[in-house]
């Protein structure tokens, strides 16, 4: 046990040691009731050109995928939160070996609905930044190139789409999913703590409020993205910026 302690230490630091282990407590002690969840926001470039090292295969493929297709079935997520993620016009890439479900990863353009608290993140330059999340891969392709595979066909799809920088949220729990971001270019910027006791939820790190309260559905916070401008000046010094809304669309007068 001092051992495994040692090595989360080395992987996560002491902090998020220290908290990973008193949510497994509370999580153990409530049955599931009582949760402590630590997320770091990271900010993450889109390459302007494809990065070398990840040729195709003829058994491969990534592709974006509509609602009906008959891959959605094998997905390992419940089926309402696959229809939520649709109906609020999220993208899903899927990555396929043999034409056997093999991985997939979603991104959102306008903002992105927490499936694990209740926290809206909303971006305030959608023209240029989007929000990545639930890269997956199944178990027997992660020894692969599947997830490289993934990366560079989102990339491609958003550079198409003129996005320059994605944004996202990690466990601070998950040492390996924060290196493999890393990797990629990622740079943590933001800490968001969540106390979930059961139909009450404590948030700590939103914009302007040392604690945000929210009881059930009502109240669900959003915690806005900075500009694509404020990424590239450094993210350790960028405060949430607020939403550029949309102008409407023209009145047809004729």
């Amino acid at each position: 046990m001092i051992g495994r302690i040692r090595l989360l230490r080395d992987s996560m630091g002491p902090g998020n040691t220290l908290l990973y282990l008193t949510s497994r407590v509370l999580q153990l002690a409530s049955r599931g009731r009582v949760r402590l969840v630590r997320y770091l926001v990271v900010a993450q470039p889109v390459p302007p050109a494809p990065l070398p090292g990840c040729r195709p295969s003829p058994a491969s493929s990534v592709a974006a995928v509509l609602p009906a297709n008959p891959l959605c079935a094998s997905f390992p997520r419940p089926q309402e939160i696959i229809a939520r993620r649709f109906a609020n016009g999220d993208t899903c890439l899927v990555a396929t070996v043999n034409g056997r479900f093999a991985g997939f990863l979603w991104y959102a353009r306008n903002h992105y609905e927490e499936d694990e608290v209740r926290c809206n993140y909303v971006l305030a330059d959608y023209a240029t930044t989007a929000w990545d999340y639930d890269v997956y891969v199944e178990p027997e392709f992660r020894l692969g190139r599947t997830l490289s595979r993934l990366w560079a066909a989102a990339h491609a799809q958003l550079r198409a789409e003129g996005i320059r920088w994605t944004f996202s949220r990690i466990s601070a729990f998950n040492a390996n999913s924060l290196n493999s971001h890393r990797q990629l270019g990622a740079r943590p910027f933001a800490t968001l703590t969540f106390l979930c006791l059961g139909p009450l939820q404590l948030g700590f790190g939103l914009p302007g409020r040392r604690v945000h309260l929210c009881v059930g559905a009502r109240g669900r916070p959003e915690y806005r993205l900075p500009h694509a401008e404020n990424v590239r000046g450094g993210l350790s010094r960028v405060a949430p910026a607020p939403i550029n809304k949309p102008p409407p669309p023209p009145q047809n007068t004729g």
